[in-house]
């Protein structure tokens, strides 16, 4: 079952109200999207994306109640931009970027998310896009192998881990995989399974998942009205420093390098900082769901004028 993270903390950060306009630009299960439309009833607007077509039509069931209010689209929310000038969607009061894979995805064995189980090595949040973490593992050169897994997924055995990869290649099921990582990384005690950063890593590289990021965040600030606001649930360190540095960056007036004396970039703050540190999930909800245990939630609010 999906349990959204941070319900409560989002709904509070995003401050919904009747007449409002929201993104939910990975709708999921609709779990966040259903709670913002519950708090802005009964005129607010909730515009849902999502690149899994599978997560589209759970969320499109378990929203229906609210009509005419959900407007769902299939597409990955860095193209968030261009489908809102084609959608003619209104500057939103809040937008919601939850990065996380969802338990639907990960708890379904075809779709090879998971070394729990076994299935086949895809790992594509839409499954009609793309190559596979099949294609990578078994086509990739060993150094460039060796890279991906150390820097998606901070693996320091990685080199290790693409040798023994290409030596027992073809590989073909995320079982499989999960048994040559485990017997390369000799892990040792640690809490997690061995194989846990390099599917992370597969799965990143496989969604470009950084890279969308990277793209849609200046997207959403665009699309804020003023007071509006972004919240944003990251679940690991890359996603976290992306969306850290960006709101950062965007929160100042100047970003010449430190030891240029005189101001020459004419960069004006857009950002104010809601949450000066991540918000994370009380020790009951991790409890209650231990795939909370690592979100982070970071919110800014439009000052643009």
């Amino acid at each position: 079952m999906h349990r959204s993270v941070l319900l409560k903390e989002v709904i509070a950060a995003l401050q919904p109200y009747s007449g409002g306009v929201y993104i939910d630009g990975t709708v999921g299960a609709g779990g966040h999207a259903a709670a913002i439309l519950q708090a802005s009833a009964p005129q607010g607007q909730l515009f849902g994306f999502d690149q899994d077509r599978q997560a589209l039509e759970i969320a499109a069931r378990r929203l229906a109640e609210f009509g005419t209010r959900v407007h769902l689209h299939h597409s990955n929310f860095d193209q968030l931009a261009r489908l809102a000038q084609r959608n003619q969607l209104p500057p939103a009061d809040g937008i919601l970027l939850d990065l996380g894979v969802s338990s639907m995805q990960f708890d379904r064995a075809e779709r090879g998310f998971s070394f729990q189980q076994d299935g086949p090595l895809d790992m594509r949040m839409d499954p009609a896009a793309g190559q596979t973490a099949a294609d990578l593992v078994n086509h990739l050169p060993e150094k460039e192998l060796a890279d991906l897994i150390y820097i998606y997924g901070e693996e320091r055995r990685s080199r290790q881990i693409a040798r023994a990869i290409v030596r027992a290649r073809p590989i073909q099921s995320t079982a499989q995989l999960a048994g040559i990582v485990a017997g390369a990384s000799r892990a040792g005690r640690s809490k997690i399974h061995p194989a846990t950063r390099t599917f992370q890593a597969l799965r990143i590289a496989v969604n470009d998942e950084l890279g969308a990021l990277e793209r849609v965040l200046p997207q959403a600030v665009q699309l804020l009205k003023p007071g509006g606001r972004l919240a944003v649930i990251s679940f690991h360190s890359l996603e976290d420093r992306i969306v850290k540095n960006y709101f950062r960056q965007e929160a100042r007036d100047c970003i010449c390098p430190p030891e240029q004396p005189i101001c020459t970039c004419k960069h004006k703050a857009s950002l104010h900082i809601i949450t000066k540190r991540p918000i994370m999930p009380s020790s009951a909800e991790v409890n209650a769901n231990p795939r909370a245990r690592s979100a982070k939630l970071r919110v800014v609010e439009s000052i643009r004028e």
